[in-house]
């Protein structure tokens, strides 16, 4: 595959790092994820809310006084242009990060050489698994004055690798974050909602949450197309265990339904007809089968 490295493509076997990198030494960087999808019957690839995305990665920089020196358009049409000279024809994952590109000592953010890459690999699924058992987490989220979790900064998915780890060697599929606060925060690399007598809820970005651009889709779909009572509120634990449904979203996930808790079970112990319904909207759509939200696909070809 080819990979862009600060303005140019490279084989990937051409592609360097100083081991002395201070990004890599200590995790001082941002990075976004994004998804495209391959339509068969189109014989077109669509990228998912493209630029919503690289507005997300330029603000993350901006958080993190890490001025990431390419505009959100440039890096836009690169992306595309990375996709064609890789003749992308599949499902992919799409990473840009950006890291900084001092060698020097100092674990600090000054400093204006800040390079940025992008890579993509075949991507199908991040759980195989149709419906997931997850449980709250021994480690708590990331408060947003300590490494902001609305940015998404390199340095602070070891919180989410902690987390994630720790669920799969206790038996689960994924964990739940709780802020210090008690609150429900989100998955290691998710958010969440649940649903409750009819009603959508999820956590708002006060509890520590990363503003999902799959979540805001979410809510898009809630109040156009399902009509459905929706609120951003904070939601206690034991919310969690007595919801009717449940689910994860997420640029790597999609739609995920979850259907235990702690060994509890949610609803009927199967994917609930809400979150199927969702499911399919975001699956029509991000293969650019829904006419209505063509605007959120970028055809590479």
């Amino acid at each position: 595959m080819y990979i862009f490295d600060q303005g140019r493509f490279l084989h990937e076997s051409e592609f360097s790092i100083s081991v002395r990198n201070k990004g890599l030494n200590y995790g001082l960087g941002c990075f976004e994820g994004i998804r495209a999808f391959w339509n068969e019957n189109q014989k077109q690839l669509f990228i998912f809310r493209l630029f919503d995305h690289y507005k997300r990665f330029y603000e993350s920089g901006k958080s993190l006084n890490i001025n990431i020196p390419f505009s959100p358009i440039e890096l836009f049409n690169w992306t595309i242009q990375l996709l064609k000279i890789n003749n992308v024809r599949e499902d992919v994952y799409i990473r840009p990060i950006c890291i900084k590109g001092e060698n020097t000592l100092g674990p600090d953010l000054i400093g204006s050489f800040n390079r940025v890459m992008i890579y993509c690999m075949q991507f199908k699924h991040y759980f195989s698994k149709p419906a997931l058992n997850v449980s709250v987490s021994s480690w708590t989220r990331l408060g947003s004055n300590m490494i902001p979790p609305q940015a998404k900064p390199t340095g602070g998915y070891l919180n989410s690798a902690l987390a994630s780890t720790e669920a799969k060697l206790n038996g689960f599929d994924e964990a739940i974050f709780l802020t210090e606060e008690g609150n429900v925060s989100e998955g290691p690399g998710e958010n969440i909602f649940i649903i409750k007598n009819n009603q959508l809820m999820t956590p708002p970005i006060s509890d520590d949450i990363l503003a999902g651009i799959t979540r805001d889709t979410v809510m898009q779909l809630a109040k156009h197309e399902l009509r459905l009572p929706f609120f951003e509120k904070s939601l206690t634990r034991s919310e969690l265990y007595s919801a009717d449904e449940a689910f994860f979203t997420g640029t790597a996930i999609g739609i995920k339904p979850i259907i235990q808790i702690d060994h509890r079970i949610i609803g009927t112990g199967e994917e609930g007809q809400i979150t199927k319904e969702i499911r399919t909207y975001y699956d029509q759509i991000v293969r650019g089968r829904n006419r209505k939200y063509l605007s959120y696909c970028t055809p590479v070809y």
